[in-house]
Order: C-alpha cells, then sequence, then structure tokens
C-alpha cells in the first residue's frame, strides 16, 4: 500500500519543466541575392527543429497568406519608388544630353568669324550696332541705363543647368560642370537687385545688368576684355526722348564731344573756354593777349 501511494503523489505533482516557457534560440543565417530560396530552406529546417509549427493543420496556407502581404508591400514599395526613379534617369539623360553638346560644341566657341575685328588707330574696337562688342565667347550691348549680355548655350538647356551669379563688381556665367565662360571683375559697378537672367529661345542666355552709374558708357563688359572706343558710341535718338531733359542734355552733349573729337576739334568745354577769353580780350583791349593761347 505504501508504494501504491508514493506512485499517486508523484502522479499528482505537475511537471515543472512543461509549465516553463521555452527560452528564445537564436538563428543565424546570410542571404545570396542570387539564390534567396536557400535562406528560405534554412529558415525551415530551423523551425522544424525548434518547433512545432510546420506540424500545424493549416501551416501551408498561413505561409501562402504570409507571402502575399509580404508581395503586396514589395509591389506597393516599387510602385512608390518607380516615379522617383524614372525622373532621376531623365534628369541624368538631359544632363548627359546637354554635356555631349557642350564637348561637341563648346557654346559654338571653336565658330571663328574670317572677318576680323574692327579697330581703331588707338588699338580700341569699334562697338557693334547696340554699343557694345562682339566677342568669340558671348557679345554684349549696352544704353547709359543698363548692359545686356548674351551667352550662346546649346539647345535645349534648361534653367537647372545655368550659374549665373551677379554681384555688384563681379559677373560669373557658365554651365554647370563647365568652365565659366564669364568669370571677371566688372567694369563698373551694377545693381545686383535690379538685375536678372533668363533663357531666350532655348539656344541663348540673357543677362540684364543695371548699371550704377547711368552716365557713363562701358568700355568692357568686364576688365581684361578687349575695349571698344567710346568716341564711336552711336546712342539711338528714340531712346534720347525717353529721358529726361537734364540727362538728355547731358547725353547729347557727350554725343557731340565725341564727335568734335573724333574730327580733331575742341570740344564743348573747350569751346566755352574759348568764348571766355575772347569776350575778355575785347572788353579789355589794353592788355596784351599777344601770347595768349587759345586751347
Amino acid at each position: 500500500m505504501a508504494i501504491i501511494s508514493d506512485y499517486q503523489e508523484e502522479e499528482a505533482k505537475p511537471s515543472t519543466s512543461s509549465s516553463q516557457p521555452r527560452k528564445p534560440v537564436s538563428f543565424n543565417a546570410s542571404l545570396d541575392p542570387s539564390n534567396p530560396v536557400g535562406l528560405l530552406e534554412k529558415v525551415f529546417d530551423f523551425l522544424g527543429k525548434e518547433t512545432d509549427f510546420l506540424r500545424k493543420e493549416n501551416v501551408d496556407k498561413e505561409i501562402a497568406a504570409m507571402v502575399r502581404v509580404a508581395k503586396e508591400k514589395s509591389e506597393k514599395k516599387v510602385e512608390e519608388v518607380a516615379p522617383k526613379v524614372e525622373l532621376k534617369k531623365k534628369e541624368v539623360k538631359e544632363e548627359n544630353d546637354i554635356k555631349k553638346e557642350v564637348n561637341k560644341e563648346p557654346m559654338d566657341l571653336d565658330k571663328k568669324d574670317d572677318k576680323k575685328e574692327e579697330e581703331t588707330s588707338s588699338g580700341l574696337r569699334v562697338p557693334n550696332k547696340g554699343n557694345g562688342l562682339d566677342l568669340e565667347k558671348y557679345s554684349w550691348t549696352q544704353t547709359l541705363q543698363e548692359v545686356t549680355v548674351n551667352v550662346p548655350v546649346p539647345s535645349g538647356t534648361r534653367s537647372r543647368f545655368v550659374v549665373c551669379e551677379i554681384k555688384k563688381n563681379h559677373l560669373k556665367v557658365g554651365l554647370k560642370g563647365q568652365p565659366p565662360v564669364i568669370d571677371g571683375e566688372l567694369l563698373q559697378p551694377v545693381k545686383p537687385d535690379d538685375c536678372y537672367w533668363s533663357i531666350e529661345d532655348n539656344c541663348s542666355l540673357s543677362i540684364l545688368l543695371t548699371k550704377h552709374n547711368q552716365m557713363e558708357w562701358w568700355k568692357s563688359l568686364v576688365k581684361g576684355d578687349p575695349e571698344i572706343d567710346t568716341q564711336k558710341v552711336e546712342p539711338e535718338n528714340s531712346k534720347l526722348s525717353d529721358l529726361d531733359p537734364e540727362t538728355r542734355q547731358t547725353v547729347e552733349k557727350m554725343m557731340f564731344d565725341q564727335r568734335q573729337k573724333a574730327m580733331g576739334l575742341p570740344t564743348s568745354d573747350e569751346l566755352q573756354k574759348q568764348e571766355i577769353l575772347k569776350k575778355f580780350m575785347s572788353e579789355h583791349p589794353e592788355m596784351d593777349f599777344s601770347r595768349a593761347k587759345l586751347m
């Protein structure tokens, strides 16, 4: 009887080992992108050894559901990323096309005009029709108030490929990834807040600079560039009518002085001095002006 009693007591005691949760087991594996199924095989082998998951009745349906959810997430991610990838590819293609065009015909700089620039006797160049100068890399024109710069660019150039930095005494112009076409100190200061640039006809970069001193003609755009003969500047008469009386009088005086100098004749200031001296001589006949020199 004692033996039977001991046996029954042992049967009544709960198993302490079965009531305790199993400790997590670590799993280490590496993914070979060329053979992702190999990783899945290792996962299922591990589950079969360490758990009873694969022995469940509907395990195949659970696995299929997990695969379906993972597939939907992957497809959604691809749909979100695809437009960005396409946009990036398009931008890279456009940038490469621009670079190819630049390398093929860089700013049309290799095209040289057989006709040499006309020069005056002093070595200065004759202004173009816009009172500026047509150079190998760019051209510029001017009025008393503004300077307009035109830089040829490859057809189809977008604004995001343009580098244009306008400062009070400095100008830098070019395309990203290429040496700048213009990078130097301006001949005279400008008003940066009143300056702007734009792409014209998809093939030319136009830059408008507002002069700080609007009573003087520029000899060149940047210091060190070829200079024009400002005595040969010919402002349009139609533009003179737009000026206020005081400014127009100053401009007309400048134009007169330029024509006089070109013909070797005295300027308006010199003529005025001559008139003053003549008047003084007539008022003082008793004085000897034999050694006086009329300017």
